[in-house]
């Protein structure tokens, strides 16, 4: 993977933990063993469906998950929390945009342990082409697929409108593993996978 070693350093120098998986089945498994009755919460994840692990975690773990019926407050308040990202700088910078905001919210505080489970599609040079990444590409394809009437999903690209279906309505950049939050594992797949 180009720019790998690179990220895994500036990640670790951060204090994240990064393990790094040839194939999503691979990923799936680790984090399938490693999530074995504990109770764990997610917000939207379109790399975690195409993972399918969150329905091998329902066979042996607690999944609180809005997708599955429960409310955003039940999925923050589960000790670990998988998600993913709009965008990784190889500078080692973690970049997410949300409407809601219990995803985001969720990787800040709250949970023993955050999973970023990322595909290798999602990783950028630096924090500027992050940003670009997350804004022009994550962003409408997540409009599109929520079937928002905006401008970027006509587009493809922000517009940074004022539209009352705009999903992007918080930024969080992760520059280092949280104070409070014991261990975040950014789990790096070298496969293209979600947006």
């Amino acid at each position: 993977m180009p720019g790998f070693e690179k990220v895994r350093k500036n990640l670790e120098a951060h204090g994240f933990d990064v393990t790094c998986f040839d194939t999503a089945a691979e990923a799936a498994d680790y984090l399938d063993r490693r999530l074995d009755g504990k109770t764990v919460g997610h917000g939207g994840s379109i790399t975690l469906k195409e993972l399918g692990l969150l329905d091998r975690l329902q066979s042996h773990a607690v999944v609180r998950s809005h997708w599955l019926g429960d409310s955003f407050a039940d999925a923050a308040a589960a000790p670990v929390y998988l998600t993913s990202v709009n965008a990784l700088a190889e500078t080692g910078e973690l970049i997410n945009i949300d409407g809601t905001g219990n995803r985001v919210a969720s990787t800040l505080y709250g949970h023993k342990k955050v999973y970023f489970i990322i595909g290798e599609n999602k990783i950028a040079p630096d924090y500027d082409a992050a940003l670009w990444r997350a804004r022009n590409i994550a962003a409408p394809l997540n409009a599109k697929r929520l079937e928002k009437r905006t401008p970027c999903v006509q587009t493809g690209r922000c517009m940074n409108c004022s539209s009352p279906d705009r999903i992007c309505k918080a930024l969080v950049v992760l520059w280092e593993k949280p104070v409070l939050t014991d261990a975040v594992e950014v789990v790096i797949i070298r496969q293209s996978l979600g947006f």
